[in-house]
């Protein structure tokens, strides 16, 4: 036994309509009453696991030290997959598929530990194909926060999948290219480029004049906050999550530029 965690952390693409989400705060209810449990989110949409991944890498580091993150979004449920725990440096722990949505997560925290979650003790008695989040990860966070150590959970995993998420990157001479990975719920169009790469393309063409462009529209301008555009405007601007978004004042970039996940963005200097 290991001393017990007070707060456990939910993210995952259940929605708020079903039951999903309320089952497997009962289940983690049932096991480990004492503990804490916060809904991060249930609003990842269906099956995007890049989303998933970003929010909980960038959600993580505000919780307590020793907070155990179960993140289910699970297109592959049911399939041979893997059920993971993970025990990581800061004293964070994490549970859910491996399926790349922890891993930005948990290689920032720096992994110590792995297992799969083998343990027939520390599931429910019936395991259905369809909702390991239920009947595997729920339990598998409750016996943590009572105090069950990694290992008693399954055997040692060595691996497990990675997910960029700069994948798709492209630096040119006078170009850096990204994707939009994420839209949340005003519409805003979050990218992979953080601000540390911008930082260092706009320090190698200082004096030049910046453009933001997607879909091959006009260029958009830089600002440093949205009230800061003129209202129906679009913008381009470090968000919470530290990269480089567009937005609209008052309004959804989505619904403007018609855009969504996977659309391609561009930043060119200019003389």
């Amino acid at each position: 036994m290991t001393s017990p965690a007070k707060t456990i952390a939910l993210l995952t693409d259940f929605g708020y309509r079903d039951h999903y989400a309320g089952v497997m705060k009962g289940v983690i209810a049932a096991i480990a009453p004492a503990a804490a449990i916060i809904d991060i989110t249930h609003g990842i949409p269906p099956q995007d696991i890049v989303a998933g991944a970003l929010a909980l890498r960038h959600s993580c580091r505000f919780f307590p030290p020793r907070t155990i993150f179960v993140a289910v979004v699970d297109p592959g449920v049911g399939t041979a997959r893997l059920p993971l725990a993970i025990e990581t440096r800061t004293g964070a722990r994490f549970v859910g598929p491996d399926n790349g949505l922890l891993w930005p997560a948990v290689d920032a925290a720096g992994i110590t530990r792995i297992v799969e979650l083998l343990s027939p003790r520390y599931r429910l008695p019936y395991v259905s194909a369809t909702f390991h989040g239920r009947d595997i990860f729920a339990p598998a966070a409750a016996w943590l926060a009572r105090g069950v150590a990694l290992t008693r959970l399954g055997p040692p995993v060595k691996k497990i999948t990675q997910l960029s998420l700069e994948s798709g990157i492209k630096e040119g001479a006078q170009i850096v290219a990204g994707t939009v990975i994420y839209v949340d719920s005003f519409g805003n169009l979050v990218t992979n480029l953080d601000r540390a790469r911008v930082d260092r393309f706009v320090a190698r063409f200082h004096g030049c004049r910046l453009s933001v462009r997607i879909r091959r529209r006009a260029p958009i301008e830089m600002r440093s906050a949205y009230g800061d555009a003129p209202p129906g405007a679009p913008l381009a601007t470090f968000g919470s999550f530290d990269l480089l978004e567009i937005a609209v004042r008052d309004g959804s970039a989505a619904d403007y530029f018609k855009a969504g996940a996977g659309m391609p963005v561009t930043l060119r200097a200019e003389r």
